[in-house]
């Protein structure tokens, strides 16, 4: 093809990236303060805000400290965010999970006594309250017991609603969690609270960081019994549908950028609204590699986070969410 054909040089695609202005003008996906929510961890004792190790600029947040991290959240913008507890004691049956006074519970009741006006959204899992660090019960010859763990999780769920959360997120993959969980909030009075799936969660390298930061890596064994095997994208669509049919609200695919073409197919496939999680793994690497100098980390954060919108999610979970919205505030990403 000659450049005539082609329509050169009548058309010059570059003009599109002349300044600035134009730039904005035409962008085809941007990020919004608004698009992020951002994971806090509560944790118990007095005046804490200690630096997790394997993910620099992330903290645990003592119980009395939530309500500093709440305003600096919402004061950049974001509208939500998605609690993780570390318990003061775990157990096989996960009991503080379930306990109204347990660490998530009171990390609900400081946000929601500081900023009312921000989401709540609360991870739903056994995983950071069993003292083997499985998302389920575990029976005497080692397996996961998917239907006792659901009695568990719905326990939970309702115990967080009872606090005040806005909506709960089902982490653990059990098989019909959210159904147990749906009929549950609504048997207490809870039918406006939203289940926010982790319906295609995948079994990753990437958790790592978050394992030392919830304190939950399994005592024994994996988690690919019931995480899925990240070879399957067809399977992922399985996974949501079964979801959606059981009262999900919300859908989530974990991780993000390993992804990208399952959120493509669960947005191409399903109206619901589709959250992504930028996960621990992917936030730790770009962390690491910008503190050698080998990458811009602001800008590999705006394309990071570009490429997941760009894939189809409306909200993404992430732990850059503050500085994100810090820098959108002041003029944007690029």
């Amino acid at each position: 093809m000659t450049r005539e054909q082609a329509g050169f040089p009548r058309l010059r695609l570059r003009r599109l990236r002349r300044g600035e202005a134009v730039r904005r003008l035409v962008r085809e996906t941007t990020v919004t303060a608004d698009d992020l929510v951002y994971p806090l961890f509560a944790t118990w004792g007095s005046g804490l805000r200690e630096e997790i190790p394997a993910m620099p600029g992330q903290y645990h947040w003592s119980v009395d400290r939530v309500p500093e991290v709440a305003a600096e959240v919402a004061g950049a913008g974001i509208k939500a965010v998605l609690l993780f507890g570390l318990p003061a004691r775990k157990d096989p049956h996960a009991s503080e999970a379930y306990d109204d006074e347990g660490v998530v519970q009171a990390a609900i009741r400081a946000v929601k006594e500081a900023r009312p006006d921000l989401l709540v959204l609360t991870d739903v899992c056994l995983c950071q309250y069993t003292d083997h660090g499985h998302c389920g019960v575990v029976t005497p010859d080692g397996r996961i017991d998917n239907d006792r763990s659901l009695e568990l999780l719905a326990r939970a769920a309702v115990s967080h609603a009872r606090a005040g959360a806005d909506g709960v997120a089902p982490s653990d993959m059990m098989d019909g969690r959210v159904a147990a969980i749906r009929a549950a909030l609504d048997g207490e009075g809870f039918e406006d609270r939203l289940i926010l799936s982790y319906a295609a969660k995948f079994a990753s390298a990437f958790y790592g960081p978050f394992r030392e930061a919830a304190h939950s890596a399994p005592r024994f064994g994996d988690r690919r019994s019931y995480q899925m095997d990240p070879a399957n994208a067809r399977e992922a669509l399985r996974e949501v549908a079964l979801d959606v049919a059981e009262g999900a609200d919300m859908v989530m695919v974990k991780p993000a950028l390993p992804y990208l073409d399952v959120i493509r197919r669960v947005r191409d496939t399903f109206p619901h609204p589709v959250a992504a999680y930028n996960v621990s793994g992917e936030y730790a690497m770009i962390k690491a590699a910008a503190a050698r100098g080998w990458i811009d980390e602001d800008r590999v954060v705006a394309e990071s986070l570009t490429a997941i919108k760009r894939a189809g999610a409306d909200l993404v979970v992430t732990y850059f969410a503050l500085d994100a919205a810090r820098r959108l505030a002041s003029g944007g990403f690029y």
